[in-house]
């Protein structure tokens, strides 16, 4: 009985081994078998090997380019309405300036329930001249911000990527000034 017991214990071991063999194999085999699939697919020059992926965003002309204080620029790459009514802006805060510099409180607005938060761009504005309203960020039912938040300082030459949320304007609004203090205002178009 134990010659029977200790077969059927190096039979299973052999299959566990040879199943782990086969699987290796099949994991490395993909691995080659993927740079020639993308290589005869789209020929790669040297100049594409060194551009920017495309994860690494489009190179598409921002909507807008607002100067703030301190060397901070905010380009606003898009302004895109959704279906549930709200409309989401995004873009990057990039430090142009040769230091580090703190994010400015002011940019969190003054509004008690916004600042309690800490940092943010909670003090962004959209202005729909045409229907004379102005809105303001979103919160979520606890009073956080529907923005980027946590901003303390950037680096120069850095960017962060930041959002912030809005009720959308009427349907047939489709540019609207945007304001955030400490930088210019600029009008910008909503899609979608």
């Amino acid at each position: 009985m134990s010659i029977w017991f200790s077969t059927r214990r190096a039979t299973l071991a052999l299959a566990v081994v040879t199943s782990m063999a086969i699987g290796a194999v099949g994991c490395s085999g993909d691995s080659t078998d993927e740079k020639p699939k993308a290589s005869t697919s789209s020929p790669v020059s040297a100049e594409d090997e060194t551009g920017p992926s495309a994860q690494e965003g489009k190179t598409e002309e921002p909507l807008a380019e607002l100067q703030g204080s301190n060397g901070l620029l905010l380009r606003i790459t898009s302004a895109e309405r959704d279906t549930g009514g709200f409309v989401t802006v995004n873009g990057e805060l990039k430090n142009d300036g040769d230091k580090s510099v703190a994010i400015p409180s002011g940019l969190s607005g003054n509004e008690t329930e916004i600042i309690r938060n800490g940092r943010s761009l909670g003090g962004a504005t959209l202005v729909d001249s045409k229907s004379k309203k102005r809105y303001y960020v979103l919160r979520d039912t606890e009073g956080r911000p529907l923005t980027t938040t946590g901003l303390s300082t950037i680096k120069a030459g850095d960017q962060l990527a930041v959002f912030m949320q809005f009720p959308a304007p009427p349907a047939a609004t489709t540019e609207v000034t945007f304001q955030l203090p400490t930088f210019a205002s600029a009008t910008i178009s909503i899609t979608g």
